[in-house]
Parts: structure tokens; sequence; C-alpha cells
């Protein structure tokens, strides 16, 4: 997903969200999504496409009852859809957009609570899957193991100037493999899902502003 991707992506300030993103500021619908199991879906019916309750309740460990409760709550608030074809727990869904953003600044302390409850659910199992891969990439082929990247970098630079660079990464991003979430059929032979995580943020407030500048330049 479009966190790409998961999703859930957030697109800088002020720049409207792709087409292929849905675009979420309700409370309600935030608070409908904020739940393991509805996250879990989301996730698998983005990278494996249509699915039954049955289908993808094998994919993330749960009952087919618990998925056709959930999928349908989801389906309430516009996140799936039927596909068509089948009856009953045998009928296949599928996601309504490729991913999802959400406001990243909300004026409303309820809406800014939401997000940030949504975010940690997201940003929690994301985090998750990279301890199982730091865990476990001595199993990778060398290929796999040489093409990851674990990196960190640190940079001196002014809001406006961060938010130009989130606009650049996305744009870059976007445009490279993107079409392959939604159409098997354009991925390569040997191609597995991939997931890149990128968080920018300041850490620290100039001086000034209620900071003490950069880390290391504190007054003693």
């Amino acid at each position: 997903m479009s966190s790409d991707n998961n999703e859930p992506g957030q697109p800088p300030a002020g720049q409207a969200p792709p087409a292929d993103l849905r675009e979420i500021s309700d409370v309600r619908t935030m608070r409908a999504l904020a739940h393991p199991v509805r996250i879990a879906l989301i996730e698998a019916l983005s990278l494996g496409g249509a699915m039954t309750a049955t289908e993808v309740g094998e994919r993330i460990g749960e009952s087919p009852t618990t998925c056709s409760f959930h999928l349908r709550q989801l389906a309430k608030y516009g996140f799936v859809e039927e596909a068509g074809g089948g009856k009953g727990r045998a009928r296949p869904w599928r996601m309504t957009s490729i991913g999802m953003s959400f406001a990243a600044t909300c004026d409303d302390p309820e809406a800014e609570i939401a997000v940030g409850a949504l975010l940690r659910l997201f940003r929690d199992r994301q985090l998750g899957r990279y301890r199982t891969w730091r865990d476990t990439r001595a199993s990778f082929p060398r290929q796999w193991r040489e093409a990851a990247d674990d990196s960190a970098y640190m940079f001196y630079l002014t809001a406006e100037e961060l938010r130009q660079l989130n606009t650049e990464l996305m744009v870059l991003l976007r445009s490279r493999k993107h079409e392959r979430l939604t159409d098997p059929s354009q991925r390569p032979a040997g191609s597995v899902p991939v997931e890149m995580l990128l968080f920018s943020y300041p850490i620290g407030l100039p001086e000034g502003d209620g900071g003490d500048g950069p880390p290391g330049q504190a007054e003693e």
C-alpha cells in the first residue's frame, strides 16, 4: 500500500494527494480503521489483490468469520468493496484505492489524537516487519541482503526545504514500479513485496523559537 504504502503515506503539507490515494480527515472513519485486524486486512488486500474472507484469513491468521465481520465494517467506511462473484463468505473483496493519506497536522485536537493513534498502529506493524528482517536476514539469499538498505541521514534544513525534499522523494518513488501494485502482469519473475519506510522530522527547535538549537549546541 502507499505507505505507499502503505502505505498510507502522507503527502507533504500543502500538496494534494495523488488521485489513486484516498484522503481521510473524518475522525469517525479514522477510528473505524484503527483496529489491528482491519489494518492487516488492508495490507493483505493491497498486496494480494481480491480475496475472500477465507483466503485473506489464511494470510493474516484470522478466522473467516472474524475477517468477514471486519471486511463488512471496512466496506461501510469505503475502504473495500465486493469484487464480484461468489456468495456469503466466498465473495471476494478488493481495495477501493491504492493507498490512503492522513493529514499531517490537524487543527481539531480530536482529529490529531485519532491520526496519531492510527499511524502508531501502522508504524508498529511496519517496524515489526523491519525487526523481523533484521533477525532473519541471514536466511535470505545474498543478492537480497546486498540489495536491501539500512541508512540514516541528518541535514540542516528549513521547514520549506524539508517540505520540498519530501515532495521530490514522493514523486520519485511513485514513478518507480508503482503500477505493479495493481497489475500483477507488470511484476517480473523473482519480484517480491518490498517495504520502504521514510521518516523525516526535526530533532530540535530553531533558536529563538523556544528551542536551544541543534543537538550538541545547548548552553551549559
